[in-house]
């Protein structure tokens, strides 16, 4: 059996992958699916590019990243060894926990090494492991960009340039014999700072304070300011070549000594395993899902009331879009929560598809046409449709209040609340909520530190202990507003949230549904004005209930409360006092009270004894006396009225600020259309175009399907297949490597025909009609007409060739067909 030639190039190590593992790194990859490259060998150079390595790099976990950031430092190719003694180190350093953390990384290497190799970051057998040029690049040390490692250059790097002389004088300081050759000399000082034994003895002869300088060296940053004339301990260092210079004013610490005084490790903490979630509390489940169960229900009902709130019109919108923080303020007040929880509610109604622009040209804010449709359905449906398009929104409401990159304030349905990141982040938060114990509520931290090691470059740092970064700052949102939404009760994740994640809507819906109170269809009515509704209320109840009385406290128990402005707002609606009665006594379980019956009563009596028409308007009142009272009275004075007759005064404001001011001043006036009939001023519902909810802003390009990857596998093959195609020498037409081969038209058909006959691939040279030539291997269906049907290997496709496109052809080699 012939022994296997390695591999030289990242592309003749895709080449020898099967399709299977070309699929896994298109999948881990998506970016290099677009467009479908022609080939392995623009598969290779499109995954080496910068913007497709940073972004593969920054979905690398923590010991992953930790593994290619040692390859970045280690000899290349670096054998197997070499890397896990990076990780491990040399044992010189607390030989009992080194022990323990080294048995860890020796586990955990060959998977974080699987996934270099499966994302091509990393390839070459494990006796000559490469990493990718760019990430090298990426993740090696310099004075710009230190070492993530916090290493500095070798001593080769660090010494380019210094004159034979100065390395002559470090090299007897440091003990060593004197050469002439630059490059031997270099050899021999990295020899020094890699041999255990020597190294020890040299820095067994270095002053205290000289150890005390490359203490605060040793793990980086490994450059440091000295002077013209720097301290003894410093020139020892200096020296001896412990210290190299960078510039005139600054010094580093050599990568090898550096691995010395590091006991060998590349890292100070390498994690190879994820840390675990701190667990707060374990309640009992079922309490659990009551607590998510009603939370959930309040989450109806308050994006319900939010656009109630907006049936008849929202507020407007700003100029540069979003909405002003005073109508931000004024829902928080109508809703009863913090202006942070309203902007949440309203970005939430937005992202549902529930709440949009009305598209008018004074915009604002209105219920959409879905909202009808979504009212209908049942509560325990409509908490499914708000989870689950805050589970898939980009917009995030916890940017509110903040600045934008200009310093300008981000506003609430303002443009700038996108985050791609943010789907993503909220689906891992509840996939690790829902991998612990039913009812376990993790403690934040632990969480954050368990995201921060997934995705360490789009994180925060473990040692500087930051919790700022935008990913942490959602993970926080995310468990904030799950709370609020009812996705959590108590701190850990909900049975019906599980089944939501699940991909089962229905069956969330159905575990749901128990946990809800059934609505009521009764209150309950006390003497002084107020009524009690013990739980939700029927949607006509409720209706009817908000037009005739106030609410006045919410909870477990929603309060009402009936005054004058109330009872007469359900008059303008074109109820009648014996309507209002009768619905009050079908709906109460108590008497209706006497002081209600009499408040409905006074105020039906005084209700249009005033007619408000259009003059600019008018009074008009068959009682002479009223109509004296108001002239008399001096805060009619800004109303600018006149009598026109003994039963009717004129005005010169419209008739609405009429009607308010006579309503200020105690009067309870109607308004009359032109036919003399009472108005009724019911609340017209505004609506804004059917209109579709937001779609989110993808985070790169997206995840695809099985049958994508299998077509670009084929499509990579097959061009691979005519790039790399080894064909037969015809004769002397035939093409020099690279150039289209040529025959005459009598060779072209013959072989063509042949090639249809046996069922066998041919190589031909053909140029289309934009007069492009390209080299394809097909094998012929049909020829006939003057026109050749085949299997074209490189499009994998069945295509149609004019023969007389075609340059030439040529037989594969054997050992290609």
């Amino acid at each position: 059996m012939g022994m296997t030639t390695p591999p030289r190039t990242l592309a003749e190590a895709l080449r020898a992958r099967d399709d299977e593992s070309l699929a896994g790194l298109l999948r881990a990859r998506p970016d290099l699916l677009t467009p479908v490259p022609g080939d392995i060998t623009q598969l290779a150079t499109r995954a080496g590019t910068r913007a497709s390595v940073v972004r593969a790099l920054e979905h690398l976990d923590r010991f992953a990243l930790q593994t290619a950031e040692a390859l970045a430092v280690a000899p290349d190719p670096a054998p197997y060894d070499i890397l896990l003694g990076l990780l491990t180190g040399d044992g010189r350093d607390d030989g009992e926990h080194r022990g323990d953390a080294g048995a860890a990384i020796v586990a955990a290497l060959p998977g974080a090494l699987g996934t270099l190799r499966e994302q091509a970051l990393v390839w070459g057998e494990n006796d000559r492991l490469r990493l990718v040029r760019t990430a090298r690049e990426l993740l090696s040390p310099s004075p710009q960009h230190p070492s993530p490692t916090g290493l500095g250059p070798t001593v080769a790097e660090a010494t380019a340039g210094m004159s034979p002389g100065r390395l002559q004088e470090i090299l007897t300081e440091a003990g060593l014999p004197a050469t002439h050759d630059p490059v031997s000399a270099v050899g021999a000082l990295s020899a020094l700072f890699t041999d255990r034994t020597r190294m020890g003895e040299l820095l067994d002869t270095a002053p205290v304070e000289a150890l005390s300088v490359l203490d605060r060296l040793v793990w980086g940053p490994p450059y440091g300011e000295v002077t013209p004339n720097p301290t003894p301990p410093v020139k020892w260092l200096r020296d001896r070549g412990l210290l190299l210079p960078v510039s005139t004013r600054t010094v580093v610490l050599p990568r090898e000594a550096a691995l010395h005084l590091r006991a060998g490790r590349a890292h100070r903490v390498p994690e190879p395993q994820p840390p675990a979630l701190a667990v707060v509390a374990e309640r009992d489940p079922q309490a659990v899902d009551s607590a998510a169960a009603g939370q959930a229900f309040l989450a109806v009902s308050t994006v319900e009331e939010l656009l109630k709130s907006w049936n008849g019109g929202g507020p407007a919108i700003l100029r540069a879009g979003g909405l002003s923080v005073r109508e931000l303020k004024k829902t928080a007040a109508a809703l009863d929560v913090s202006e942070p929880v309203a902007a949440f509610w309203i970005e939430l109604a937005y992202a549902a598809g529930l709440l949009a622009s009305d598209g008018e040209a004074d915009e604002r804010y209105a219920p959409t046409p879905a909202y009808d449709e979504w009212t209908e359905l049942s509560a325990q449906e409509r908490w499914v449709d708000l989870a689950s398009a805050w589970l898939a929104a980009t917009r995030t409401s916890g940017l509110v209040g903040g600045q934008d990159a200009k310093g300008r304030a981000l506003s609430t349905l303002g443009p700038e609340l996108d985050r791609s990141a943010a789907p993503e982040v909220r689906h891992r938060v509840l996939g690790l909520l829902a991998a612990l114990p039913p009812g376990t509520a993790p403690a934040p931290d632990s969480l954050l530190a368990r995201l921060r090691w997934e995705r360490p470059l789009r994180g925060a740092s473990a040692s500087s202990g930051d919790t700022t970064d935008l990913r942490s700052r959602i993970a926080l949102w995310t468990l904030n507003e799950s709370e609020l939404l009812g996705i959590t009760g108590r701190g850990a994740l909900a049975s019906q949230t599980r089944a939501l994640l699940s991909g089962g809507r229905a069956e969330a819906a159905a575990r749901l549904a128990p946990l809800i109170p059934e609505p009521l269809d009764h209150v309950l009515l006390q003497a002084d004005l107020t009524a009690v509704a013990p739980g939700p209320l029927e949607r006509p109840l409720a209706d009817m209930l908000s037009a005739l009385a106030d609410i006045e406290s919410k909870g477990g128990a929603t309060v009402y409360r009936f005054t004058p402005g109330s009872v007469r707002r359900a008059l303008d609606a074109g109820q009648s006092a014996a309507d209002l009665h009768a619905f009050l006594a079908a709906h109460s379980r108590t008497p209706v009270p006497q002081p209600l019956s009499y408040l409905i009563d006074d105020v039906s009596r005084r209700h249009g004894h005033l007619r408000i028409g259009a003059a600019s308007s008018y009074v008009r009142c068959d009682d002479e006396a009223v109509l004296n009272e108001i002239l008399a009275d001096k805060r009619s004075a800004t109303l600018r009225l006149r009598r026109l007759a003994p039963t009717a005064l004129a005005a010169q404001i419209d008739p609405a600020s009429l009607l308010d001011g006579l309503r200020e001043m105690g009067y309870a006036p109607a308004a009359e259309s032109a036919e003399g009939d009472v108005l009724i001023t019911r609340a017209g519902a505004v609506r804004t175009p059917p209109r579709t909810a937001p779609v989110p802003v993808p985070e790169g390009p997206p995840l695809p399907d099985p049958t994508l990857l299998g077509a670009a596998v084929r499509a990579i093959r097959a061009g691979d297949t005519a790039a790399t195609v080894v064909h037969k020498e015809t004769g002397p037409s035939a093409s020099a490597a690279g150039a289209l081969p040529r025959t005459t038209s009598a060779e072209t058909l013959v072989t063509v025909q042949a090639a249809a006959m046996t069922g066998s691939a041919i190589w031909i040279g053909y140029v289309n009609a934009e007069g492009a030539a390209s080299q394809r291997v097909i094998a012929p269906v049909r020829v006939e007409g003057g026109y050749v049907t085949a299997y074209d290997h490189t499009a994998d496709e069945v295509r149609t060739y004019p023969l007389h496109r075609i340059t030439g052809v040529a037989e594969l080699a054997d050992d290609q067909t």
